[in-house]
C-alpha cells in the first residue's frame, strides 16, 4: 500500500475523519488506489476514519 498516496488522495477530498463508499470508490478509480488499500488506510490510522454510506449496508 502507497500511504502516501492515499494520504494525498484524502487530504485532496478533504477526509479527516471518516469517508462514503461512494467517496472511496471515486479515489480509487481517479487515484488508481485498489478499494482494498483504502480501507486498510482508513483502519490504520488513530483515530480510524470511519466508512459511512457504504453501498453494501456493511458500515452506517
Amino acid at each position: 500500500m502507497d500511504e502516501e498516496k492515499v494520504r494525498k488522495a484524502f487530504e485532496d477530498y478533504g477526509i479527516t475523519d471518516e469517508i462514503t463508499c461512494p467517496q472511496a470508490f471515486d479515489i480509487s478509480e481517479k487515484y488508481n488506489i485498489p478499494k482494498m488499500d483504502i480501507a486498510r488506510y482508513c483502519n490504520q490510522r488513530e483515530p480510524r476514519i470511519k466508512i459511512r454510506s457504504c453501498q453494501l449496508g456493511c458500515f452506517r
